[in-house]
């Protein structure tokens, strides 16, 4: 599904995955292509099954989220996922990849939390000891544990663009001081759920992203939820500090994009079928691991 999908409702906006459209009394439908984006770009081939994975793994999510949301005074932005989607004009093509939200008004900041070092985080903490104005203990090393998950909030950025890491004044002068604050709370708490959740299941959760809304004053988990898009999704039984981990996430993606000698200027290459089928396994065992349900 690399095309925009045939659904008969007002197009609100078309992101690198998904496409938002309209369904009335302050309802949105979100529809989740197959297209997988590296470094700021979209590829040009789709991966089979991801919209699928990443729809089905949210909603899942959502349900396993729902009591620390509550804890918080909190909720998740989910209507209806299922065959009911019908009379809200989803055709049976978008079936299984489309969710019904509450419409929200996002808040400007991406709420990310680390529980390892990896990726861009590594990197800042080579250079200055902590990732922005966070300070991390000497001595870690890519894919160290960190002795507590840490909130290292960042921009939204636009399509195109790329999101920066941001220090915590910043989310402050962009929604408050109670609000910058509970959204580290609320943040860091659903990453530790989520990380014993995926641990039992056998992976490490290294990192992910949250997006959070507002319904009138109420906070709300909006967009997607803990998916190999958002998250570092690692196996816990190979997990070994001071490499980088192998991973059930795009990842390797990026790998075999970097490997190809793309410049990351020019228009990426297509896939090779051989990344693609690979690809897809990885999103697809990250759902079964995590659910203990089959995906097919």
């Amino acid at each position: 599904m690399s095309s925009d999908p045939a659904v008969e409702l007002p197009l609100v906006a078309r992101g690198k995955v998904r496409e938002i459209y309209d369904a009335g009394q302050d309802r949105l439908l979100l529809v989740a292509s197959d297209r997988i984006s590296a470094y700021d770009w979209v590829l040009p081939t789709p991966i089979p099954d991801k919209g699928r994975v990443l729809t089905q793994l949210s909603v899942w999510w959502f349900d396993q989220l729902a009591p620390v949301l509550a804890s918080f005074g909190a909720t998740h932005h989910l209507v209806s996922s299922g065959p009911g989607l019908a009379e809200h004009g989803v055709p049976a093509e978008v079936e299984g990849r489309a969710m019904l939200v509450r419409r929200l008004e996002m808040l400007p900041v991406e709420c990310v939390a680390r529980g390892y070092l990896s990726g861009s985080g590594t990197v800042e903490y080579q250079r200055t000891g902590s990732i922005r104005d966070v300070p991390l203990p000497a001595g870690l090393v890519e894919g160290s544990r960190l002795p507590e998950p840490v909130f290292t909030p960042s921009t939204k950025a636009e399509v195109g663009e790329h999101d920066e890491a941001i220090d915590f004044s910043a989310v402050v002068t962009a929604v408050g001081e109670s609000r910058a604050a509970e959204l580290r709370e609320l943040t860091l708490a659903l990453y530790s759920r989520a990380a014993e959740i995926a641990f039992d299941a056998g992976i490490i959760l290294a990192d992910t992203k949250f997006e959070f809304g507002l319904s009138g004053d109420s906070l709300v988990l909006g967009d997607e939820v803990l998916t190999p898009d958002s998250s570092r999704f690692w196996p816990a039984v190979t997990w070994s500090p001071g490499d980088v981990q192998p991973s059930f996430d795009k990842q390797f993606v990026r790998d075999w994009l970097t490997s190809s000698g793309w410049d990351r200027v020019s228009p990426p290459p297509e896939l090779p079928e051989d990344v693609v089928a690979a690809t897809r396994e990885r999103y697809v065992t990250a759902y079964e691991k995590l659910t203990g349900t089959s995906f097919d």
